[in-house]
């Protein structure tokens, strides 16, 4: 589904990726781990098209598809989503019209005609109830106002309509209390297939707990230094990123 290699990647002139190689088939659930300033949140960006980067070498095929030269919107149109670590608030937009829209310009891009009303309302019934989800909250104003863990809930309710191929997940756990992680987490959970894959990144463990990792990858210094399987975070969580560091000779 997803074949990165050799990514070297520049944020204004200043080198941040430098050398990753990572593959992700259907069905998978990738984490990728690593101090502050490892490059995690670049990857993700990079993945996503976000314009701010500069791919300076290397390669991001998705479904056999080179998609380097193509717009963050048009890799989203193909089933590339990002959950941003800080979602924006958008006042005088409800969740469920921003969703609507949303939906419907994937579908155009697609060819296709706009979800009829009553097919669009009974997905968004089906999903908020997956997710447990108040009916109240889809006619707020889009995270105007949400506490932290709304912010997320409500980025896991995109991604459960939107039903992207890779979902990726910038952080989900930043800020979160135990309760609003086992909801998050449930979510990504159920909406997990074999056709669809997932890339979890974090700085703790304890999200692992509940989204249970196939591989896990460490980013030193803009490049994977380690890779494992979900034991590989227990190891990080109880010795700390230092002795990683002291294996890659930094």
């Amino acid at each position: 589904m997803l074949k990165i290699n050799n990514l070297h990647a520049n944020i204004e002139d200043k080198s941040i990726l430098k050398g990753i190689n990572l593959e992700v088939k259907p069905g998978e659930v990738h984490a990728i781990m690593g101090p502050n300033g490892s490059g995690k949140s670049t990857l993700s960006s990079v993945i996503a098209g976000k314009e701010e980067y500069e791919v300076t070498d290397g390669s991001i095929l998705f479904d056999g598809e080179d998609i380097d030269e193509l717009a963050a919107e048009e890799r989203a149109h193909k089933g590339i989503f990002l959950s941003f670590q800080y979602p924006v608030e958008i006042p005088g937009v409800s969740v469920t019209n921003f969703i609507k829209t949303a939906i419907n310009e994937s579908r155009k891009a697609r060819g296709l005609e706009d979800m009829p009303a009553k097919d669009m309302l009974k997905l968004i019934r089906e999903k908020s109830e997956l997710l447990e989800i108040d009916r109240k909250f889809l006619s707020r104003s889009l995270n105007e106002g949400f506490s932290g863990g709304e912010k997320k809930r409500n980025e896991i309710f995109q991604m459960a309509m939107l039903e992207p191929k890779l979902a990726i997940l910038d952080e989900t756990d930043s800020g979160l209390d135990i309760d609003a992680l086992r909801i998050v987490a449930n979510g990504v959970n159920k909406l997990k297939s074999k056709d669809n894959a997932v890339i979890v990144i974090t700085h703790y463990q304890r999200l692992l707990d509940y989204i249970v990792p196939d591989f896990v990858h460490v980013l030193h210094n803009g490049k994977i230094v380690k890779s494992g399987t979900k034991e590989l975070a227990h190891e990080l969580e109880e010795k700390g990123y230092d002795w990683i560091k002291e294996e890659v000779g930094a």
